[in-house]
């Protein structure tokens, strides 16, 4: 579940404002950043890995030569990419230093050659048509600007390349929903205070999750970038969702 540019919607809040969200809160991402791991597979009973797994093995059938991880967090998944596809150039981008970090201890202890690098998902660096592949597992919910984040991950896609989006929907109605609901904004920060002692921290996790579109509006969004062969797929009754979007070629 990694961090992108920690800020929820602002609904028109100026600059300021959403520049001193960012801040508060790739600095609880940083604070938790030592813990992170361990709470993910807890919380998740260890399905995260396989949400991953299933990312991973589709992104792999484009058999992609260049790919961009954004909002890599600690670099789970940028390690599975480069273990999966080992010729492929592989490099991660997040907002949070302390949380690179630790994906570059993972990445010296595979002996591995994976860049991780502090950016902005809605302000990458990258040239024009410069990957085959973007990435993005649990970060995207955390941009301020999510149409301009899709935006930028159009414009660095190769004609032709793809983007694959892991993200928490909303819980879905009926009672696994409510469960599921009372499970992320009541028990998950609990547990995640007890481990980490920054309750907090998981407290914003099950309002971004709440605060998130559903798949279907997703979709639409990334079809007004200019996305198409637009799908998704929920994971494990509907608590993760993976997306999947071209860049059309000429």
């Amino acid at each position: 579940m990694a961090s992108g540019l920690p800020s929820q919607d602002t609904g028109g809040a100026s600059a300021e404002a959403q520049q001193a969200k960012a801040s508060q809160v790739r600095g609880m991402f940083d604070a938790i950043a030592g813990r992170y791991d361990l709470l993910n597979s807890v919380l998740s009973f260890g399905v995260d890995e396989l949400w991953r797994r299933e990312a991973v093995r589709i992104a792999a059938e484009g058999e992609p030569e260049k790919i961009l991880d954004v909002a890599t967090g600690t670099a789970d998944l940028a390690i599975a990419l480069k273990k999966a596809i080992p010729k492929a150039e592989v490099v991660g981008v997040d907002f949070a230093e302390e949380m690179l970090q630790m994906g570059r201890a993972k990445v010296e202890r595979r002996s591995m050659t994976l860049p991780l690098l502090q950016g902005d998902g809605q302000n990458l660096t990258y040239s024009d048509n410069s990957f085959d592949l973007i990435t993005i597992a649990y970060g995207i919910r955390n941009f301020s600007d999510r149409q301009r984040g899709l935006a930028e991950c159009y414009r660095v896609l190769k004609p032709g390349g793809r983007l694959l989006v892991l993200e928490f929907p909303p819980p879905p109605k009926g009672l696994f929903g409510r469960l599921f609901r009372l499970y992320f904004l009541k028990i998950t920060p609990y547990i995640a205070g007890l481990v980490s002692g920054r309750r907090d921290a998981y407290a914003y996790l099950g309002e971004s999750v709440l605060n998130f579109p559903g798949p279907e509006t997703f979709a639409a969004m990334m079809q007004q970038a200019g996305f198409v062969k637009i799908r998704f797929k929920l994971q494990t009754f509907g608590v993760s969702a993976l997306h999947l979007a071209t860049k059309p070629r000429g």
